[in-house]
């Protein structure tokens, strides 16, 4: 083989991708990515790894299903979405695809708001009632139904009110709880949906899921496959970098945070009231995953995933575990 020849081969070797595509859904959990699209984050960090060219692509899709589908379809690289998705597809993939976490995006509280003033607890729903949330039996917000129904009629019974959940994306739920003429009665939602239900007389809080998992817990992470890893280590450590960034701007500057995300979603809130929902102390934008293995450990109860992971660790790349997850 010639010398040409075989510095094309090599080149062709080390060769990564020229395009990262990125998916993110709705709501303030979602700030690092947003931040991380509005000032080109990944773009920055690829430049300083050698990648000048690489450019990143940015689709906002409604639930973990649809971020899953289009990673297996091979139309997305990095994933961000709820920890339900992300646990069930780690299961599915182990051996094949690998697909783990980059990275947690931040722990926040949901909560379980209703219309019916019937409902004081979970106990209290009746046939009639239904319950919004998005990726019906999948999603943190259904996996927090679950345990609490659980923890209401007894283990058995932990799918007790998952007949009663209607798959909608965030914006979506909140205009039918609010509208009062649907047949949603209840929204199990995040930030800042769930505080601008409140705002409403007649709505009011059944449950907050920090009670029912004993204490703050990530709920959306990155995800991406081993495979698209090892075939793009400096677009992944570009992309790792970018996540830590960002994660420092929201949280050097939650005011700037907020006046971004508004300017980005269009949400029709003051930046007074994002502000406000950002310094929530239950609020907490990082990298780290906390509380997730009583998470992944109640999925594994239930069957929802195969195989039990012994740490936090197995669920992610190495990039984050010198960090104090649990």
């Amino acid at each position: 083989m010639s010398l040409a020849a075989s510095l094309c081969v090599c080149s062709a070797a080390l060769a990564e991708v020229s395009e990262v595509r990125v998916a993110r859904q709705y709501g303030i959990a979602y700030l690092q990515l947003m931040f991380m699209e509005h000032h080109k984050l990944i773009e920055k960090q690829a430049r300083a790894a050698g990648l000048p060219e690489l450019k990143a692509s940015w689709v906002q899709l409604t639930d973990g299903v649809a971020v899953n589908d289009a990673l297996l379809s091979g139309n997305l690289d990095f994933a961000g979405g709820g920890t339900g998705a992300f646990v069930t597809l780690w299961g599915r993939t182990r051996g094949t695809l690998d697909v783990k976490a980059v990275g947690a995006l931040c722990a926040m509280p949901m909560l379980l708001n209703t219309r019916n003033p019937n409902v004081k607890s979970v106990r209290d729903f009746t046939d009639k009632d239904r319950i919004a949330l998005p990726g019906v039996k999948v999603s943190p917000q259904a996996t927090t139904l679950q345990l609490a129904a659980a923890q209401a009629f007894g283990d058995a019974n932990w799918a007790r009110l998952d007949a009663l959940t209607v798959n909608m994306a965030h914006p979506v739920g909140m205009q039918a709880l609010l509208s009062g003429q649907a047949e949603i009665t209840a929204h199990l939602t995040a930030p800042p949906y769930q505080y601008q239900e409140l705002e409403k007389p007649g709505i009011r809080t059944v449950f907050n899921s920090y009670d029912v998992w004993g204490g703050p817990q990530t709920i959306i992470v990155v995800w991406a496959t081993s495979k698209f890893r090892d075939a793009n280590p400096r677009v992944a450590a570009a992309f790792s970098a970018a996540l830590e960034e960002a994660t420092a701007m929201i949280n050097r500057d939650k005011r700037a945070a907020a006046e971004l995300y508004l300017q980005i979603s269009r949400d029709k809130d003051s930046v007074d009231a994002i502000h406000i929902m950002l310094l929530n102390p239950q609020v907490e934008y990082s990298m780290v995953p906390k509380n997730l293995m009583k998470f992944v450990d109640f999925k594994h109860k239930i069957g929802a995933i195969k195989v039990k992971p012994d740490s936090w660790k197995d669920l992610f790349f190495s990039n984050v575990h010198n960090l104090p997850g649990s």
